[in-house]
């Protein structure tokens, strides 16, 4: 047991998903009548996987509306996001570099997400990232989903191997509690989706470029 893992959130940690998940949206919303909501405030309600950013899309613009509402707009977003999904999505500044000096480094890299499997997969192949992680475990690959400290073990049973020591990288409450459950540090990045300030949000370290990652990683005992 000499290999440490890192496990990454997806959304606003890795990438920068929210210009194109703010299309979906808005898409859908106005597909069932109701108003766009714009990047602004998707950027603020991404984290808990689609079925929730739409649910908080119809909360914001009037409330919910009948089962089959829902659901057909649910399958407005999913057949728009997947012929969309890397329009504008870009990997944050640094993370190309940063992953492949982990990697060098002999850290085993996955990804960690509540974004759906096939969703994660297909965004990362399209963006050239997908080779860079041993397991990329998504909200629908298992009973749970972060908060619950079970995705976290379930990410790094993925992995393949046992670990001396594994950190959460992220930047949501999410990200912090189902690490903290787990029993492994996280790390916060400045930049991401949040709607409670990155600095308030408990992680053990915070940076603001992801180049700072590998010095944070160390001061964790990674």
């Amino acid at each position: 047991m000499t290999r440490k893992a890192i496990l990454f959130d997806l959304d606003g940690t890795l990438v920068d998903t929210a210009p194109d998940l703010a299309a979906a949206t808005d898409y859908a919303l106005t597909r069932a009548g109701r108003p766009a909501i714009g990047l602004d405030a998707v950027r603020m309600l991404v984290g808990d996987g689609a079925r929730a950013l739409i649910e908080k899309g119809f909360q914001t613009t009037g409330g919910m509306p009948d089962a089959a509402g829902f659901e057909a707009a649910m399958a407005d977003f999913l057949v728009y996001y997947a012929d969309h999904l890397a329009d504008t999505s870009q990997p944050f500044p640094g993370v190309i570099t940063s992953l492949a000096q982990l990697a060098e480094q002999d850290y085993a890299l996955a990804v960690c997400t509540n974004k759906p499997e096939g969703f994660s997969r297909s965004l990362l192949r399209q963006l050239g990232m997908l080779d860079l992680f041993g397991a990329v475990v998504g909200g629908d690959s298992l009973a749970m989903r972060k908060p619950d400290p079970g995705h976290i073990h379930g990410t790094l049973d993925a992995l393949g191997s046992d670990f001396a020591w594994a950190a959460m990288v992220g930047d949501s409450a999410n990200d912090v509690n189902a690490a903290k459950a787990a029993g492994l540090p996280c790390v916060v990045v400045s930049f991401g989706y949040t709607r409670i300030p990155p600095h308030e949000l408990g992680g053990d370290r915070l940076i603001d470029r992801f180049a700072e990652l590998p010095e944070a990683l160390t001061a964790l005992g990674g």
